[in-house]
């Protein structure tokens, strides 16, 4: 099997448990009130993100230290790798600039090839005008356009 074909299994592989994990952290029926809820899906959903994202980061440095790996898939690998610790950078600079706003809690995911950004606030009365708020920062920080930026409040 020829490098390139390993390098697209890899990253559809990477893509599937990404998928995989964000189903089964939706899917979960939680048990107990609201409040707790709400505080757990927060911490749920950042263990579930960081697992993935380590789960990725190992794979890339498998195939980054495999003497098989040719030059072109090294460079894909090492590439794709800085693509990813600058996103998850990004994400954490973005959660805290929304949370120094006010808000309770927030989980920011931008997409690796996409570039789709997806705001999880926690505020129970969340209105417009924090939406717009939060899209300023997105705006600033990571120059998204709106068609590519989802904001969910969570209460």
């Amino acid at each position: 099997m020829s490098k390139k074909k390993k390098i697209i299994i890899l990253s559809c592989m990477i893509a599937l448990l990404a998928v995989t994990a964000v189903f089964n952290f939706l899917l979960t029926k939680p048990t107990s009130n609201n409040a707790v809820t709400a505080a757990n899906y927060f911490t749920q959903y950042r263990t579930e993100r960081t697992s993935s994202r380590n789960e990725q980061i190992l794979q890339l440095d498998a195939i980054i230290a495999s003497s098989d790996s040719s030059a072109e898939t090294l460079d894909e690998a090492l590439d794709m790798k800085l693509k990813l610790t600058a996103l998850m950078e990004q994400e954490l600079l973005l959660e805290n600039l929304i949370k120094a706003r006010g808000y309770e809690d927030a989980v920011v995911t931008i997409g690796l090839t996409s570039g789709n950004i997806n705001v999880i606030v926690k505020d129970a009365d969340f209105v417009q005008d924090d939406a717009v708020a939060i899209y300023t920062i997105l705006q600033d920080e990571a120059s998204a356009t709106p068609e590519n930026v989802k904001i969910i409040p969570v209460s």
